[in-house]
Parts: C-alpha cells; sequence; structure tokens
C-alpha cells in the first residue's frame, strides 16, 4: 500500500520521535507498564504506522464485505440494510415462566430467541432422575418432551421469529421437538428458522455436557446435517462454539484456532458421511465471545472470518460464497462479570457489545449486570437488550462497514492473530485432527496454561478486574436476585407422572425400539427421533435407548 521510499521516510521519522518528544516525555511521567500485552501476550506497540503493514494486500487481505475472503463482513451493506438479530439468551424453571420471560424480551424489541436449558435436559436426563435432583429448571429451562416444548413456544409464532438452542448432546432430539412444535402451529419445516448448538467437541474441551463417546455423537451431528439440507434448509446446524473456550481460560488466538480446529473436523466426519461441502457447509455458524479488549476482540472477528474463508475455498474445494462465509453469534464474556460492583458490569457488557458490532456479529446476546450473583431479573435484562438498542440506533458505528479497518493497529493485530491461530491449527492437523488433539489432552492444557496465567496476573495486580483487586468498596449483601423456587421439580415431576399416564406407552415403546434398531444400524437417526418425539417419548427414554447402544463418554484427567 505504500512506496518503499515512503516506508524508509515514516520509520526515520518515528524514530526520531521516539528519540525526542517520547524520551522526554517518558523521563518526566514514567509509562504505567514496562510492557503492554493483548489478551494473547501480543506486544502492543507505542504507536503503529504504515511500517507495521508495509506488505499489506488490499484485496488478498481485506477485499470487499459481502464477497471473499469476507475479512470486512459475510453481507455486502452489513448494518446499513438491517441490524444484527438482537437475541436475548434465556430460559429457567419451568415451560410456562420461560415462555411468559419470552413474551416480555419480544414486546421490549428483541428480533430472535434464544433458549437455556437445565442441567439435566443438556445431559439427557429426565426431571424424575435421581441425577436430576436438586438441578430442575435451575440453570435453564427444564424440557422432559415434547409437552413442555409446546408450553415452552405457546403463543409465539415459530414461522415468525428465529430461535437458537444452546443445546449439544441431545441437540437432535430437542430438535426434533421444535419441528413438532412448528407441524402442530402448522408450521411446514422448511420455513423454521434459528440454530442448534451441536457442538460436542467443545463439550469434551471446555464445558462438560456430553452424553456419548466422539464416534456416535460426531455420527448424530452428520445426521443433523444431511437431514436438515433436506428437510429444514433454513437451519443452522451447528453452532461451532469458541464462547466456553474463552470462558475456559483461553487467549482471544486461541478461541479462534481450537473453535476453527473444531469446524475442520465437523466438516470432514460430513465429507466422510458422504456428504457435498456445499450441501451442509452454507449452514454452518459459529459462536465467539466478547470480551474487554475492545481492539482485539474486533481483530479477531476479522481475522477468523478470513481464516475460515481460506480453509473453506483451499482445503475443502468449496465453490459457493456461502460456503465460505463465517458467520457467528456472539455473547458478551460471562467470565469478565463480577459480583462486585455489579453495575460496572453495565459498562463491561457496553465494550463487549461494541467489540461484536465493530467486528461484524450476524446476532448478539449481552448478559445481564447481576449474572455473576444469579439468574437475571427482568429489569437486568432490559438494560442488557437496551444497550444492544443504544449501540445500534444511536452509536453511529452501524452506518458504515468495518470502520476500523485500515487503521494501522487493527490490520497489524488482524495479521497477528490469523498467524498464532494458524500456528495451532497446524500443530492440531500434526496431532490426527481435533478429535485426538482433545483425547491427548493438548487443547485442554493449552486453554489451562493461559488460565493459569491470566489468574496469576490478577492476584499480581499486573491485569486490574476493578472492584475485585483495585478500587474496592464496602457492599452490602445484594437483595434483589432471581430465585428459582424448588416448587419447580416437584411441579415438573407431576407433570412427568401425569404425561405417562395419559400417553399411549404401546405406541412409545414402539417408536423407541425403531430407533435402537436404527442407533444399532447406520440409517439417519433423525426421522426415529421425530418419531419418538410425537409419541411424547420423554427426552430421558430417547436418550437412554442412545446410551445403550453407544454408551456413555468418561473424560480422562488431564494434568
Amino acid at each position: 500500500m505504500f512506496d518503499e521510499k515512503k516506508i524508509e521516510e515514516i520509520k526515520a521519522g518515528k524514530e526520531s520521535w521516539e528519540s525526542g518528544k517520547v524520551k522526554k516525555a517518558i523521563d518526566k511521567f514514567p509509562e504505567r507498564k514496562e510492557e503492554f500485552t493483548t489478551s494473547s501476550g501480543f506486544e502492543v506497540e507505542r504507536l503503529y504506522t504504515p511500517e507495521n503493514i508495509e506488505d499489506f494486500d488490499y484485496n488478498e487481505k481485506l477485499g470487499y464485505p459481502g464477497q471473499y475472503p469476507f475479512t470486512r463482513g459475510v453481507q455486502p451493506t452489513m448494518y446499513r440494510g438491517r441490524l444484527w438479530t438482537m437475541r436475548q439468551y434465556a430460559g429457567f424453571a419451568t415451560a410456562e415462566e420461560s415462555n411468559n420471560r419470552y413474551k416480555y424480551l419480544l414486546e421490549q424489541g428483541q428480533t430472535g430467541l434464544s433458549v437455556a436449558f437445565d442441567l439435566p435436559t443438556q445431559i439427557g436426563y429426565d426431571s424424575d432422575h435421581s441425577l436430576s435432583e436438586g438441578e430442575v429448571g435451575k440453570v435453564g429451562v427444564a424440557i422432559d418432551s415434547l409437552k413442555d416444548m409446546e408450553i415452552l413456544f405457546d403463543g409465539i409464532p415459530l414461522d415468525k421469529v428465529s430461535t437458537s438452542m444452546t443445546i449439544n448432546a441431545p441437540a437432535s432430539v430437542l430438535l426434533a421437538m421444535y419441528i413438532a412444535v412448528a407441524e402442530k402451529q402448522g408450521v411446514s419445516k422448511d420455513k423454521l428458522r434459528g440454530t442448534i448448538q451441536n457442538d460436542i467437541l467443545k463439550e469434551y474441551i471446555a464445558r462438560g455436557t456430553y452424553i456419548f463417546p466422539p464416534e456416535p455423537s460426531m455420527r448424530l451431528i452428520t445426521d443433523i446435517f444431511e437431514y436438515c439440507s433436506k428437510e429444514v434448509p433454513k437451519w443452522n446446524t451447528i453452532s461451532i462454539s469458541g464462547y466456553h473456550i474463552r470462558e475456559a481460560g483461553s487467549t482471544a488466538a486461541q478461541e479462534v484456532a481450537f473453535t476453527l480446529a473444531d469446524g475442520i473436523a465437523y466438516v470432514e466426519a460430513a465429507l466422510k458421511a458422504g456428504l457435498d461441502v456445499d450441501d451442509f457447509a452454507p449452514r454452518l455458524s459459529f459462536f465467539f465471545n466478547a470480551h474487554n479488549n475492545l481492539l482485539e476482540e474486533v481483530a479477531k472477528f476479522r481475522a477468523a472470518r478470513r481464516i475460515w474463508a481460506n480453509i473453506m475455498k483451499n482445503r475443502f474445494n468449496a465453490k459457493k460464497e456461502k460456503s465460505m462465509m463465517l458467520k457467528f453469534h456472539t455473547q458478551t464474556a460471562g467470565s469478565t462479570l463480577t459480583a462486585q460492583q455489579p453495575d460496572n458490569n453495565i459498562i463491561r457488557v457496553t465494550i463487549q457489545t461494541l467489540a461484536a458490532v465493530l467486528g461484524g456479529t450476524q446476532s448478539l446476546h449481552t448478559n445481564s449486570r447481576d449474572e455473576a450473583l444469579a439468574l437475571p431479573t427482568e429489569e437486568s435484562v432490559r438494560i442488557a437488550l437496551r444497550t444492544q438498542q443504544i449501540v445500534g440506533y444511536e452509536s453511529g458505528v452501524t452506518d458504515t462497514i468495518d470502520p476500523l479497518a485500515g487503521s494501522y493497529y487493527i490490520e497489524s493485530l488482524t495479521d497477528k492473530i490469523e498467524e498464532e491461530a494458524m500456528r495451532y491449527i497446524e500443530t492440531i492437523d500434526e496431532l490426527g485432527g481435533a478429535p485426538k488433539a482433545i483425547a491427548k489432552g493438548y487443547i485442554q492444557k493449552e486453554i489451562q496454561n493461559s488460565a493459569y496465567k491470566y489468574q496469576m496476573a490478577v492476584e499480581e495486580q499486573k491485569e486490574i478486574v476493578v472492584g475485585v483487586n483495585k478500587f474496592q468498596i464496602e457492599e452490602e449483601h445484594h437483595k434483589d436476585i432471581l430465585r428459582v423456587d424448588p416448587e419447580v421439580e416437584r411441579l415438573q415431576k407431576e407433570k412427568l407422572a401425569k404425561l405417562r399416564q395419559e400417553r399411549d406407552n404401546e405406541k412409545v415403546n414402539e417408536t423407541l425400539e425403531n430407533l435402537r434398531k436404527s442407533a444399532e444400524g447406520e440409517e439417519n437417526l433423525m426421522p426415529f427421533i421425530l418419531e419418538s418425539v410425537k409419541t411424547y417419548a420423554t427426552l430421558g427414554e430417547i436418550c437412554d435407548v442412545l446410551r445403550e447402544v453407544f454408551g456413555e463418554y468418561e473424560q480422562s484427567v488431564i494434568l
């Protein structure tokens, strides 16, 4: 972008500036730190100039929004056309209570639903299972059967909203329930829009809500890819998640690398199952974290798009542009929220919202100020949603596409994250791919090391967390927090008992036996799961059949 003579002039000018003006300033007022770094450990220089991007090729590195390499965004007009989907993640207690919260959020201007499920649902147990005791409805909504799903979406037209469901191991079952509810509403499968997370590899890496071993888990995922490509074409069949990898303590560069390595594994599994890359790749989506280091986060999102476009085009020979697009949902960083001075979290979430928007997200969930204490209250959720709306409608940052492009720092940092992420991906390739790297503990160990390094920096006050290790105040006990009534568990068990009495149990057993036989063979499991769901077979009953056939995953300890 700059000729050699100009670069030499800039270098000479910078050296003169540093030896003169900068030295005098530092002699009088020393800088705050000996070394400034990003969360990924990249040194942050005092000043960035064209010399930092002297070999920068505009067409190769940037291009234009809506076309390869998609660095500047996946849509030609981005937010000038329409804003991102404002999708507040919600779900707690019973389906009835969560349904009320969804209607409230839609009334407040939310443009998409995002369902949080309780822990028993996430690991495929009914509410009356002994392992569910004390957890029913606590961190999300309890869904035991199609009956609960019908209540959850009562009065919400599924052809008018886009729904994201944060569900992984039993994703096929919850998707089947959603399809069945839509059919009862008179909405055909081809009209449904939304996403299931359906990302089991990151569960083995960072989160832990797995059920089955890797091989049958990958089969369930590719079955969903195949089924939806034909039957539910507008549905995003997986949300390949870096969010939880970041929450576990990774750096920004590691978040990109490990997420895309998982994405490579899913594409390879689908190709091995006989699917054509351009049939399923357009419905892949991603899920990233937005942290506090604003400019590094913007660079992270831009680098991720460029890397994925390159991988899909050159590694997997995708032909369709949509197969090369990295479309992603963002959630602000739960791990950055503090129980101390929780109102400070509003400012943290605002910074993270800006990072996601300046980075070109397709949808966004903003965390609430009180989430370090409990599930959010209605007031806190409204403030979180208003944060998105104010950034979208009042800040001006949505009026032009990729407004930070061309910044010497942003472009240099985007390149650095790309280079670091690719080094990790190449190492994972050498280990045999993401599943084998996970089995060997490589990815987990890298994240653990980064998490430990950050925690030590906080404890030594090399990293400041306002209100935690600096600027503390005396605080009263927090009273206005949401508490889930223990009565929820009893009510959910009663509903289950009634369901089992009223349904056609002979039909239920017949469909479960059909599912068992198909799981023992090689047929696509989605039609059999859907058949079982429609007879009101429970989530636990369906997962138990698959447990018997597939077995359960036992995690090895990584030291």
